[in-house]
């Protein structure tokens, strides 16, 4: 039984943000989250006074196996279908509101541990946490800022049927090709501000929304911070997003690209890395010249992040984004304040130097997004790796050098170990194991494609 005492105790060591929306009253539900592989939040909700017994909480080591669909992959593990428990210990500092919710509730997202206490190296949250940890022991401290681009559209039961935008309060569906229009996010504002209110009830920051290319495409960019922080935050706006949306009679989608004829949805992330002891930014000297450790940091983006993309851009729908003429990039070249490469280096002020990763999907795992982008860079760091000359014209005119589908992308992941080790060798088995397996779904699919051209022609 709990006491009113120890509850507060517990209460005590929750964000301040939390406490204060809170207000004395009484939590009723807690939920505790994890990302899967895929990025798909599993966990278990509660009684607010079971949470509070700190009994251990368990899950299934298998939820780490799944696919997209929901299916299991085949993976190459000893007594793997014994489906093992692992631990769930709750991060109190990630704890925050549940707004949309009919009762007090909060969600507090876990690690995960085994029996012995280690961190289960599978889970996406503890892959960017090796990741940074080889970044400290350097005395290194990574920067990020993500920017979320997603769709809203209409609600779409019939899978066969395609996406289209919602009607928005005009009454007409949204136009695309209107980027930065203030009408064009006043036009969902009621779904904007559902945003917001969420964002302020969760203690969590948006720096702008904006109105992106495509019809009803938003793009919300968050503040630099930690990358833990930051990938928790990009998991947890993900679910708070479609939840404001399906309370105005739409949906949000982060798929790559949801619509033909549309641009896609990107997670641009950027980048930089500080001196832990000074905080100074180890990428611009004194005299605001950039250093040899920025210039590694490049190099590495550009030697390792195609051995990555698989990672960056993890399902088939990823890569019609990644094609020429679609406002994405289609190679791995760099250029100053130039949107055309797929590494930009905005305009800032020495110690605001920075890599703008523009690859990244708004489907990837935001946790598993920012450690192979970090491992990236790392090792360009420490092998002081080379990039090559910057461009400054279109890039887009540049050969096609990324990726161009998932088996290649997977191929170049399984060729490249020097990432794998970085990562963790049985996470890269297993996520390469669960990415063949969603292929090998996808081909069962007959698309309308084919039965439009294919059925009577052949």
């Amino acid at each position: 039984m709990n006491t009113h005492n120890e509850i507060a105790a517990h209460i005590s060591k929750f964000p301040t943000e939390l406490q204060q929306w809170l207000s004395g009253r009484p939590i009723e539900e807690i939920e505790c989250v994890v990302s899967d592989v895929v990025g798909i939040g599993r966990g278990k909700a509660m009684p607010a006074r079971k949470f509070f017994r700190s009994e251990r909480m368990f899950l299934p080591s298998s939820i780490f196996y799944q696919t997209i669909t929901g299916d299991y992959a085949d993976v190459d593990i000893e007594n793997v279908w014994t489906e093992t428990d692992i631990v769930l210990r709750p991060d109190l500092k990630t704890a925050c509101a549940v707004p949309w919710a009919d009762d007090v509730t909060i969600q507090v997202i876990c690690d995960l541990e085994d029996q012995d206490g280690n961190p289960f190296a599978i889970a996406p949250r503890n892959v960017l946490k090796k990741v940074l940890g080889l970044y400290h022991k350097e005395g290194w401290k990574p920067v990020v800022a993500p920017e979320m681009e997603f769709y809203l559209t209409k609600r779409n039961i019939d899978p066969d049927n395609p996406v289209v935008p919602p009607i928005g309060r005009t009454g007409r569906k949204s136009a695309g090709k209107q980027a930065y229009s203030i009408t064009g996010v006043d036009e969902y504002g009621k779904v904007v501000d559902d945003i917001y209110d969420y964002a302020e009830a969760m203690g969590m920051e948006i720096d702008t929304v904006m109105q992106e290319g495509g019809a009803a495409q938003l793009e919300i960019n968050l503040e630099h911070g930690d990358p833990l922080e930051l990938a928790d935050h990009v998991f947890l706006f993900k679910r708070s997003i479609r939840e404001a949306a399906l309370n105005n009679d739409c949906y949000a989608t982060f798929m790559a690209k949801p619509m033909e004829g549309q641009p896609g949805s990107a997670m641009h992330i950027h980048q930089s890395v500080v001196d832990i002891k000074t905080g100074d930014n180890l990428f611009s000297e004194s005299n605001g010249d950039a250093t040899e450790l920025f210039y590694g940091f490049l190099g590495g983006q550009q030697r390792y992040l195609e051995s990555v993309v698989c990672i960056l851009a993890p399902y088939v729908n990823s890569y019609r984004r990644l094609v020429p003429d679609a406002s994405a990039p289609t190679n791995l070249e760099w250029g100053r304040d130039n949107r055309t490469t797929g590494l930009r280096i905005p305009v800032s002020k020495p110690q605001s130097r920075r890599v703008e990763n523009r690859v990244v999907g708004m489907d990837a795992n935001p946790y598993l997004a920012l450690a192979a982008c970090l491992a990236c860079g790392y090792l360009g760091m420490k092998n002081n790796t080379a990039p090559r000359k910057e461009v400054t014209g279109e890039a887009y005119d540049l050969p096609h050098s990324l990726p161009r589908d998932v088996l290649t992308a997977l191929s170049l992941f399984d060729e490249c170990p020097e990432i794998q080790k970085v990562l963790g060798e049985d996470f890269s088995k297993i996520y390469m194991s669960i990415k063949r397996h969603e292929h090998e779904e996808f081909l069962q699919v007959i698309s309308p494609w084919e039965r439009e051209h294919l059925l009577l022609n052949v």
